[in-house]
């Protein structure tokens, strides 16, 4: 396609998902302030597209965790002397999808569901709205309310943990959907960013990434950052079209070494690819992973309907049904 003014592509993503690459007003994307060591698996001076190692197979089982978090009400308390305080009541859930490849099968290996009102009121208490119970989460801070969801990830974050420990085996490689942050611990285990919101490479780096072919990856590289660690990008398979179109950032653990970094970059050249969704199955394509788009409608549909949670909820404020 062209246009007066040169070239343009348009994203394959439908648009009310976003964009695979989030653009800003200072670019393609807003530059990140981390420090970024490149000098790791390759000299930048030598980076390069790297494909697929001769020998590298991918594991025999591949775990998928991902989690899905609603706001069910906005509410606000009435505290003794006067003021409120804002809060939300969230309902949230977490899953895991095992992948046998060898097989070729996969199945749902579990799933936990979450809810809880967040608020920084001294005096809030447990909410009871029909059979369905909000324990209180308290913020910190004075609890704004463009705060609080922010808030539901931490609770979120351990219903995935939780639920990917629960079905682990040895020499498994365990796929988190988004960045690991305080998952670093966990072993053989890969962030996966699917939404490219910071620019972490100088534009010569970039140019190398952005002329990635289907089934290649960058060089592994470092953020260092209190929730960086080893990272690299991999281009999915995807039809020709924009610069970062298939493209999705792969973390590790910081703990690791570069060793250990390459050989999960390696790995994850050999197995995420196997996982990427189509176009005609799905509008954030090939990005948005063949499991989890079908973990993600499952978990919620786990957290119930919408409308009666919050007509519950407005009942039990009415009646003032709360417990201690």
């Amino acid at each position: 396609m062209t246009a007066a003014g040169g070239r343009f592509f348009v994203d394959a993503w439908d648009p009310s998902y976003g964009a695979s690459f989030e653009a800003s007003a200072t670019g393609p994307a807003a530059p990140s302030s981390a420090q970024v060591e490149t000098d790791e698996e390759l000299p930048a001076a030598d980076w390069r597209a790297i494909d697929v190692r001769p020998g590298v197979r991918a594991p025999a089982v591949v775990l998928l965790v991902d989690g899905v978090r609603r706001i069910d009400a906005s509410i606000w308390t009435a505290e003794d002397d006067g003021g409120s305080f804002p809060g939300l009541a969230a309902s949230y859930a977490a899953g895991v999808v095992r992948c046998d490849l060898e097989r070729g099968a996969a199945q749902l290996a579990g799933t936990r569901v979450g809810r809880g009102l967040f608020t920084a009121s001294p005096s809030a208490q447990d909410v009871v709205a029909g059979s369905v119970r909000y324990p209180v989460h308290r913020v910190g801070g004075t609890g704004e309310l463009t705060k609080l969801p922010a808030a539901v990830q931490g609770p979120l974050t351990a219903l995935e943990v939780a639920v990917s420990d629960a079905v682990r085996t040895d020499g498994d490689l365990l796929v988190v959907d988004g960045p690991l942050r305080s998952r670093r611990q966990l072993p053989r285990t890969l962030g996966y960013i699917k939404t490219q919101h910071s620019q972490y490479l100088d534009a010569r780096l970039t140019a190398v990434v952005t002329g990635l072919a289907a089934g290649q990856r960058s060089p592994v590289f470092r953020v260092g950052t209190a929730w960086g660690g080893w990272s690299w990008y991999l281009r999915l398979p995807v039809a020709v079209g924009a610069p970062w179109a298939g493209i999705v950032r792969v973390e590790c653990s910081a703990d690791l070494d570069i060793k250990d970094a390459v050989e999960l970059a390696d790995l994850s050249l050999v197995t995420l690819p196997r996982f990427a969704s189509t176009p005609y199955k799905d509008p954030r394509a090939p990005q948005n992973l063949i499991p989890i788009a079908g973990l993600e409608r499952r978990l919620r549909a786990l957290l119930g309907d919408a409308r009666l949670l919050h007509r519950a909820l407005a009942a039990a404020a009415r009646a003032g049904v709360t417990r201690r």
